[in-house]
């Protein structure tokens, strides 16, 4: 069996984002590389399990990862504050914390899903390039209707997951049967389990890092925050690489192609949402093209 283990970062740094909220960011890859990559994850997941993805660039880029609020490294908050706009203005924290404390060099944001909108409606402009996998743009001729029906029905589906689980290995043998996780790289459902999940307070079970009702307040207001999603008000040279849009959507529907005239956009063949876990290397081979095309990473894309 496939076992991914995420290593031990290079440094740790811990992020005040407000009174009761600290953050842990992590060092990885080679910090003498000329262009730093800072990336982040979609909701309810945990940026480690994004490893066979983010792993494949380590030996090429300074590497910064964080979780954001209530998920993954980090301790549970208050649910009140587990929204959008509070994660936008954690999104500008951490972006002027992470140069301040590792230098100031080329920056290139790198996000998904959940994080995509944030990123998108940030208020400061910290990033020299922007590379969002998947947001969650309406798909092609579908409707407002259409897409709030798929946001209630992702919300109703986490709602009634379960919270509790005897051990990780009862949890990814359930991802198993989630069409989500159908396309996966053998071992990712095992390191989701691992990456996602804490012992729980009866210390012998496991509980989800984020919990549900936290995930699902998220994706109940995804639907306020889309319709803002202009990417063409962007400053910087941004990427869309999506899921395989004649695909049937795995989360919530993918594109508006009017949406993303502007912008660099391309996807994934006979991939979903989780497109970086499924298709890594593809997804890995098409930021470089991007970032060679922009001319923050040496070479030729011709």
């Amino acid at each position: 069996m496939t076992v991914w283990k995420v290593p031990e970062p290079l440094a740790l740094d811990e992020v005040r984002l407000d009174e009761e909220t600290v953050t842990t960011v992590r060092r990885h890859g080679r910090p003498d590389a000329p262009l730093r990559l800072v990336l982040s994850h979609g909701n309810g997941l945990a940026i480690d399990a994004y490893y066979p993805f983010w792993s494949l660039l380590a030996d090429e880029f300074d590497l910064v990862v964080y979780d954001v609020r209530s998920h993954g490294w980090n301790s549970v908050g208050e649910q009140t504050s587990h929204n959008i706009p509070t994660m936008i203005h954690d999104h500008d924290v951490l972006a002027g914390a992470i140069a301040e404390r590792y230098g100031d060099k080329p920056t290139v944001g790198v996000f998904h899903s959940l994080t995509t909108i944030v990123a998108i409606l940030s208020f400061s402009d910290p990033y020299s390039a922007l590379v969002l996998f998947d947001p969650p743009f309406c798909k092609p001729a579908a409707s407002e209707t259409e897409f709030d029906d798929a946001a209630d029905r992702a919300t109703a589906l986490t709602r009634r997951r379960a919270s509790y689980f005897q051990s990780k290995e009862e949890f990814s043998d359930l991802l198993r049967y989630s069409p989500v996780y159908a396309r996966v790289l053998p071992g990712v459902r095992e390191l989701v389990a691992a990456t996602t999940l804490r012992l729980a307070e009866d210390g012998e079970g496991r509980e989800l890092r984020c919990p549900r009702e936290f995930e699902a307040q998220v994706s109940e207001y995804v639907r306020s925050f889309a319709p803002l999603l202009d990417l063409s008000l962007l400053s910087c040279p941004t990427k869309v690489i999506g899921a395989d849009p004649t695909l049937p959507y795995a989360y919530l529907p993918s594109f508006d192609l009017a949406h993303i005239r502007n912008v660099d956009y391309d996807f994934i063949a006979d991939s979903s949402h989780f497109l970086q876990l499924e298709k890594p290397a593809e997804c890995v081979a098409m930021l470089r093209a991007f970032l060679r095309q922009t001319g923050l990473l040496g070479g030729s894309t011709q």
